[in-house]
């Protein structure tokens, strides 16, 4: 199997939702279905039917969770150096409008835009792979092509 590569915020934070999933959601479903039981018929008991349909979800994001931790290869940014790859937190502005964006090149279980993780196998990461400080990028997204220069990369 292919190693999943993480920064260790993005391990940490995988264990910690498997843990709490573990410990807290799934002894307060399970006791939500033996509530769900005492009353009566199930055949039309609505709290009973939510109850295992929450467990089947809890259940399956366990088996997920447990599985991609497995494959983890936990890779600490800090030691890294030089052109752009994983981990790199990297400054780049738009050539086109003049914003300014950074984004850090992450696995993607870890990903997410809104928190400036950008998943290593996005167009956009995908393109600035290599590059350096002062390149030029041509970026094909669902928008259109986009040009980005990259201002800064650190490894933090």
């Amino acid at each position: 199997m292919e190693k999943l590569p993480m920064t260790r915020a993005g391990h940490s934070a995988l264990e910690t939702e498997l843990k709490t999933l573990k410990s807290i959601e799934r002894p307060a479903v399970i006791k939500a279905i033996a509530e769900a039981r005492e009353l009566g018929d199930l055949k039309e008991n609505a709290e009973y039917h939510s109850a295992r349909e929450k467990q089947g979800f809890i259940e399956g994001r366990i088996k997920e969770l447990e599985g991609v931790l497995g494959l983890v290869e936990v890779i600490d940014p800090k030691k890294l150096s030089g052109p752009i790859k994983f981990g790199a937190t990297v400054t780049l502005v738009d050539e086109d409008t003049d914003e300014e964006k950074t984004w850090q090149i992450v696995g993607e279980h870890e990903a997410s835009i809104e928190k400036g993780l950008l998943n290593i196998k996005s167009p956009i990461a995908r393109a600035l792979i290599g590059k350096e400080e002062g390149d030029s990028v041509e970026v094909r997204t669902p928008g259109g092509e986009k040009s980005y220069e990259v201002l800064k990369i650190q490894y933090i």
